[in-house]
């Protein structure tokens, strides 16, 4: 897949998350969070690993402020943008592509509804489908485009706007493991070029070492905050069969509950 491409435009450097104190109880006295403190510094990568019911994706959701916690808060630096566009964009691991749009106008989208005039936000469009290598497929509606050409288009979709904090929820999950690859290189291509501050949940740890800057593991029922795995000191792209990432696999399995790789037969 080819990523060179006419040039975007720099972007805002992405912002810095500060969570403090952050607790949510869900109806039925659910305890989803408890005390989770965490600094995210602008332009960081960070994942979230956790099992299930860990309160990963409630802890996105309250980034993304998609819900309100019950106690605690985020602060989110360079929140405003020109134009009042937003400074958080979200990506799911289901696409949420409009069927009647091309690729171009799923692109677009998000300048439409905030009033950018046509002319710039189909240039933006063209851009950033250009650099997630799909300029060919601008006028493809979404049921004529594969699972990661889909997942490309929401990518581009999601920095059209240029946010300062981008976050993702599984969005690679369901893809094959070439595919999931490939969008791995493009992600940390574009969202090195543009500064955007990334927060990824994902159950997968090779996934999370490959990508992140650091790898926090939380613990379920409640959530909370385990350990904080620093990966800044290794640079990418990153031999996850080295001797050193091997040992750190198993110690984020350890922090979450599982037996050591080694003690496979």
């Amino acid at each position: 897949m080819s990523t060179t491409t006419a040039p975007v435009r720099p972007a805002v450097r992405g912002g810095s998350i500060a969570i403090r104190g952050l607790s949510h109880v869900f109806a039925g006295s659910v305890e989803a969070l408890r005390d989770v403190d965490l600094e995210i510094a602008a332009g960081e990568f960070v994942s979230f690993v956790g099992t299930s019911g860990c309160g990963k994706s409630t802890l996105l959701n309250i980034i993304a402020g998609l819900l309100t916690p019950t106690s605690g808060s985020v602060t989110i630096s360079r929140e405003s943008a020109g134009g009042g566009l937003p400074r958080r964009a979200y990506i799911t691991q289901d696409d949420r592509l409009l069927a009647w749009r091309t690729a171009l106008q799923n692109v677009a989208f998000p300048l439409e509804l905030h009033g950018v005039p046509k002319r710039e936000r189909l240039e933006r469009a063209r851009d950033l489908l250009d650099r997630v290598g799909l300029a060919d497929a601008a006028h493809r509606r979404p049921h004529e485009l594969s699972g990661g050409m889909r997942q490309r288009v929401s990518i581009a979709q999601a920095l059209v706007y240029r946010p300062a904090v981008l976050l993702m929820d599984e969005p690679f999950g369901a893809l094959d493991a070439w595919t999931r690859e490939s969008l791995h290189e493009l992600l940390l291509g574009v969202r090195a070029e543009l500064g955007t501050t990334t927060v990824l949940v994902t159950h997968d740890v090779s996934e999370a070492l490959s990508l992140s800057d650091r790898v926090v593991t939380l613990a379920p029922r409640p959530g909370r905050i385990l350990r904080d795995h620093p990966l800044r000191d290794h640079p990418r792209p990153r031999d996850l069969r080295s001797p050193a990432f091997l040992d750190l696999h198993d110690t984020i399995r350890a922090d979450l509950g599982f037996h050591s790789t080694k003690d496979t037969p």
